[in-house]
């Protein structure tokens, strides 16, 4: 069966390398956007999403994904966009809210031609005293649970190629 969506699903890939230019502002909004959409537990819609641009800011989260997670090198993979997905942990669905906020996002993305990578280290990151600092910056409630992120730019590479789907993935009953 022939399916754009489908295509695209079986397209997309983890990208671990960027090129430096920053996204298009329209590109940015948009992936945004499809996040937004993402089914969340009763469309209550809990996850937050901030986009980080600026370069002191997206140091600052680096930063704090080193501190949190440890290693010295970019976890980001030098991509020049990273949006992160927190979500309010009294809701009950908050982990499985932000990671369709994050499918939504990866897969908008390789629709626009970007290229993503789901990045991991946000619970720890924003349990730190000095992750609560930041989300008090942006005027976000210190009380915000970190979810994941994803890495957001232009491939500086040809995508990987997918690996083989392992056997015993799918029973039918």
């Amino acid at each position: 069966m022939e399916n754009k969506m489908l295509e695209l699903l079986k397209t997309r890939r983890s990208v671990r390398s960027y090129k430096p230019e920053q996204i298009a502002a329209q590109e940015l909004d948009a992936v945004l956007e499809a996040g937004t959409y993402a089914p969340t537990g009763m469309g209550m819609q809990s996850p937050v999403i901030v986009a980080v641009q600026s370069p002191q800011y997206r140091r600052a989260v680096m930063e704090l994904n080193q501190q949190a997670r440890g290693g010295s090198g970019d976890p980001y993979y030098g991509a020049p966009t990273i949006v992160l997905v927190l979500a309010d942990p009294e809701r009950g669905t908050c982990v499985e809210d932000g990671a369709c906020v994050l499918c939504n996002m990866m897969n908008a993305a390789h629709s626009l031609g970007l290229a993503s990578c789901w990045i991991h280290g946000e619970r720890e990151m924003f349990q730190l005293p000095e992750g609560k600092a930041l989300l008090r910056q942006w005027g976000l409630p210190e009380t915000l649970r970190g979810v994941g992120s994803i890495a957001l730019g232009y491939a500086a590479g040809p995508l990987p190629q997918p690996k083989p789907r392992k056997e015993g993935y799918i029973h039918k009953v």
